[in-house]
């Protein structure tokens, strides 16, 4: 083979390896061999941890404020694993950038060889077509040797089409990698826009304009209740457990009473964890045994109803005295106007966002459920209500935002099928069904400060969820 077929070879043996290296090697360097890049209208999947999670919710029927937030995780800056993978993903596209630049002008070098050599072997042919019509005129000798070359230069023409090809391929790629370059580069500047000091302090403020859009929130109304959530099992088959709902974030102290008589041991935890692992980090002896289940936390403090009395008693955890005693003047006790499942459970002390309550019977109210406003530092009675439902009718009941709501039963299939607002001193039924997973409910209490209901269900210490339906209290509500 003559000198200039060799350069000829070389070339597409270069161009070969050039090919296979661009379609084996580039997609796997830029992450095309396992992620598409999609139009500006393809979503992305970002998983949970990666993205942005709600933060709380409030609705309002008129539409007036809805507090539904959006907030992203503090992590999200220009120096997070993303933004460095982005750095090495450009870096890499830039570095394959400089290749393909040095690789193309080679290309385009080796290309301006090929393309004179086709314009000569098609002079060439043009040359030997003319002389082929005349070559009569020349020596058989020279014809001959003319033919035998042109011969051996025709295969070659295919492959020149084929680096032409090959030629446009690369300029394809360059092109490509200059648009996936701009594209990275942008979202670079786009992700260090902010660095993490600013991004935090947007968060700061986020949580600060949610907290005053709940501060609007007006009291809800039972709309809904969801779970179970088994906490633990343990105790006698009644019982009563539960948090303070005015104690700060930080204090999530449990307190544990077994058995609805003959105790007056309570148990302390420092957390819920510790509750669940049974690590206690206090008991306290009573000075009087307990009647029933319904006890409260609240402000720091421990009321119950003592032993075969209609005594309320205002016990201080801090101090381990009785700050306050007061009898509930005509308030059945000792299993005279229980809930449906006994246990001296008379007299049901409770709490909500509005302050502290006591739900009880009366003869004078014919047995049916009287509804009392505490004040709790002297426990004396400030407002009462009479309703008509009959105490031992009922299953549980608890407050919330001022309105009772009642079960139908303490076992399989209860639901709360009855409610009285204190505001305005109306009753209604209703249908709100929950799941009795354990089959007999012995305590059941409403925690403002965590939204949810405390359950004592057959030796199970349970949480329920609640959906309440909020008004948005705007700048023209009176």
């Amino acid at each position: 083979m003559s000198p200039p077929l060799l350069k000829l070879g070389a070339v597409l043996s270069t161009m070969a390896m050039i090919s296979n290296w661009m379609s084996q090697t580039l997609p796997s360097l830029v992450g095309l061999n396992t992620t598409r890049i999609t139009t500006a209208d393809t979503l992305t999947q970002i998983s949970p941890k990666e993205g942005w999670q709600v933060y709380s919710s409030a609705q309002d029927p008129d539409g007036r404020c809805i507090c539904t937030v959006v907030a992203p995780e503090q992590n999200l800056c220009s120096r997070d694993a993303k933004s460095r993978q982005l750095r090495q993903l450009l870096e890499k596209v830039q570095n394959m950038s400089q290749s393909i630049e040095v690789l193309n002008l080679r290309t385009q070098r080796d290309f301006q060889y090929v393309l004179k050599m086709e314009t000569q072997m098609k002079g060439l042919k043009a040359k030997f077509r003319q002389i082929e019509d005349d070559r009569k005129t020349l020596m058989t000798k020279h014809f001959q040797e003319l033919k035998e070359k042109m011969d051996e230069l025709l295969p070659l023409i295919p492959v020149l089409e084929q680096y032409k090809t090959d030629a446009k391929l690369i300029t394809q790629f360059k092109e490509e990698i200059r648009n996936l370059s701009t594209v990275l580069t942008g979202i670079q500047e786009e992700i260090g826009a902010y660095d993490y000091e600013e991004l935090h302090q947007r968060v700061v403020n986020l949580e600060t304009r949610l907290r005053d859009c709940m501060k609007k929130l007006t009291c809800g109304k039972l709309m809904k209740i969801t779970g179970p959530i088994t906490v633990k099992i343990s105790g006698t088959r009644f019982g009563a457990w539960m948090t303070d709902p005015l104690a700060s974030e930080k204090n999530n102290r449990v307190w544990y009473m077994d058995s609805y008589t003959n105790n007056k041991i309570v148990r302390e935890y420092k957390s819920i964890a510790d509750f669940v692992s049974g690590a206690e980090s206090r008991t306290y002896n009573l000075p009087f045994k307990w009647a029933g289940t319904n006890h409260v936390v609240y402000n720091g403090s421990l009321y119950f109803n003592k032993y075969q009395s209609n005594i309320i008693i205002k016990y201080s955890f801090d101090t381990g005295r009785v700050l306050a005693q007061r009898s509930l003047e005509y308030a059945g006790f000792h299993n005279v106007y229980p809930y449906t499942w006994g246990g001296f459970s008379d007299i049901d002390l409770m709490a909500d966002e509005i302050g502290l309550w006591a739900v009880y019977a009366t003869n004078q109210n014919a047995g049916n459920i009287v509804i009392s406003q505490l004040n709790q530092d002297t426990l004396e009675v400030l407002k009462s209500w009479s309703t008509g439902y009959p105490k031992r009718s009922a299953g549980e009941s608890f407050m919330i935002c001022g309105t009772l709501y009642v079960t139908n039963s303490h076992l399989t299939g209860a639901k709360v099928y009855y409610s009285y607002s204190t505001k305005t001193s109306t009753y209604e039924y209703t249908d709100i069904p929950f799941h009795n997973q354990y089959f007999h409910i012995s305590m059941l209490d409403y925690n403002a400060r965590d939204r949810a209901l405390y359950a004592w269900n057959n030796g199970h210490q349970v949480l329920f969820n609640v959906t309440l339906f909020h008004i948005i209290k705007t700048e023209d509500d009176t």
